[in-house]
């Protein structure tokens, strides 16, 4: 089991990391608050499951740690998003609505197939696997929005669409970090306790 979680994390963090530059890229050509804030995310992500690759394998109360750092690092993408937006408020000028569509529906695809990986190992290795079935999860959600945002900005011609949308992705990875420390904190103190008992 611990060889094809491996096998399947590596592939989604190549996944993600490939996503990242186009996402990445798109973004900065359209000036788009939502796709900065979900290449960053993208980056994150694949930094995620390159951590999870190096930890399978390891105790539980390692293990625990790692999810716990991982919690503060699922923070990231929000905190960047926020700088971004911030900027934004000052000059709201729409992206341009079909690379915004387009790049979400990619994101979309990528997202919905790491989710699909990861599904059946999100209870394997406690925090860990969490924490990455949970980020491509509501990455899946945050696409379905930014290309309701493409739709809207085509509509509206505003860029209040997408400043909604990147705001709302910086909040869904704020609930997703505290879902993670949540669980290595548990994970931690069940250890401990399993600990304390063969002692």
């Amino acid at each position: 089991m611990n060889l094809e979680l491996r096998r399947v994390v590596i592939v989604v963090a190549l996944l993600n990391l490939a996503y990242f530059g186009i996402e990445f890229a798109v973004a900065l050509a359209i000036g788009s608050v939502s796709l900065f804030a979900d290449s960053i995310d993208f980056l994150e992500d694949a930094s995620v499951n390159v951590l999870i690759a190096i930890a399978i394998g390891w105790s539980a109360t390692r293990r625990a740690r790692l999810g716990m750092t991982l919690a503060g690092i699922l923070l990231i993408p929000g905190l960047a998003t926020l700088w971004t937006a911030w900027e934004k408020f000052s000059a709201p000028t729409p992206p341009a609505p079909l690379p915004l569509t387009l790049a979400g529906l990619g994101a979309l695809a990528i997202n919905l197939s790491c989710a699909f990986m990861l599904a059946r190992f999100r209870a394997h290795s406690g925090s860990l696997t969490r924490a990455a079935f949970l980020s491509a999860r509501n990455d899946a959600v945050a696409n379905v929005a930014i290309i309701s945002a493409g739709c809207f900005t085509a509509y509206t011609h505003s860029a209040w669409p997408d400043l909604m949308v990147g705001l709302g992705i910086a909040a869904m990875n704020a609930d997703a970090a505290h879902e993670v420390w949540t669980a290595a904190r548990e994970e931690h103190r069940t250890a401990g306790d399993v600990h304390r008992e063969r002692c």
